[in-house]
């Protein structure tokens, strides 16, 4: 089903009472990619999962695309990638309901199918619903070469371009860990925590103190689909896809930590 009607298809649910439940909505791209696991794939859930008719396609979430407002983000069940797609195609629909632990997004606005702004009261979308905890002020503290995320602990190079250009995957891990006693190249989720999705080119909060931001980024998190390839995040669109390890094609984040904060 389009966008529009996954977000009514969950607004439905909620209105009926589905299952004694009335808060049933469309999941914002955070809360639909705490399903996955990177360690399983098709579908890439967690192995003995209780969920049935899990199809190896796109699922919508509710948020939508800060780099082309006329498109919305959707995981894909069967290798655990996240891109963006026009909101008028047919994909898959999972509603949630409950609270969720997990940091909000950082949208704050909702679009219409067109990508037009619009007022977001009775959407379901992410930008009205704002799901999830808040971010602390100030989210980032500058120490000296590094920065704490005050949001999840981790400390990251400032220049986040720690190889002058990019490399191959093996590459790296090495370099990553060569940075000091305890540094080493983030998972996917560790790199995802740092988009803003409400802000794209980057998609990085407005204000951050990182220097050297480029367009993607190596993770140390193997695809279970195919173990010659690594996730990477799309840090110019927030995006989360998979790179082939031998190629030459992602740049190097490190990170280190979490403190305990």
């Amino acid at each position: 089903m389009p966008w529009a009607e996954a977000l009514a298809f969950a607004a439905g649910w909620a209105r009926d009472g589905r299952f004694g439940r009335t808060d049933w909505r469309l999941p914002n791209r955070r809360e639909l990619r705490s399903l996955l696991s990177y360690g399983a794939a098709r579908p890439a859930l967690p192995p003995g999962h209780p969920f049935q008719n899990v199809f190896l396609g796109w699922y919508w979430t509710s948020t939508t695309a800060a780099p082309a407002p006329g498109y919305a983000w959707y995981v894909h069940m069967e290798g655990g990638r996240m891109f963006y797609g026009r909101k008028d195609q047919d994909c898959l629909c999972w509603p949630v309901a409950g609270e969720t632990l997990l940091p909000r997004t950082g949208q704050t606005r909702c679009f219409d199918g067109a990508g037009e702004g619009i007022t977001c009261a009775g959407t379901g979308q992410d930008g009205e619903l704002l799901r999830g905890t808040l971010w602390p002020t100030p989210r980032f503290e500058t120490r000296d070469a590094n920065v704490l995320d005050r949001l999840t602990g981790l400390l990251w190079a400032r220049a986040a371009d720690a190889a002058k250009g990019t490399v191959s995957w093996a590459e790296a891990l090495d370099i990553a860990a060569a940075s000091g006693e305890g540094w080493r190249l983030p998972n996917i989720n560790e790199l995802e925590s740092l988009v803003d999705a409400g802000s794209a080119f980057p998609a990085l909060p407005a204000g951050h103190p990182f220097t050297h931001v480029g367009e993607a980024y190596w993770s140390s998190t193997t695809s279970a689909f195919e173990k010659n390839w690594a996730h990477a995040l799309y840090l110019h669109k927030g995006a989360v896809g998979v790179g082939f390890k031998s190629g030459w094609d992602f740049l190097v984040w490190p990170v280190c930590g979490p403190e305990n904060i």
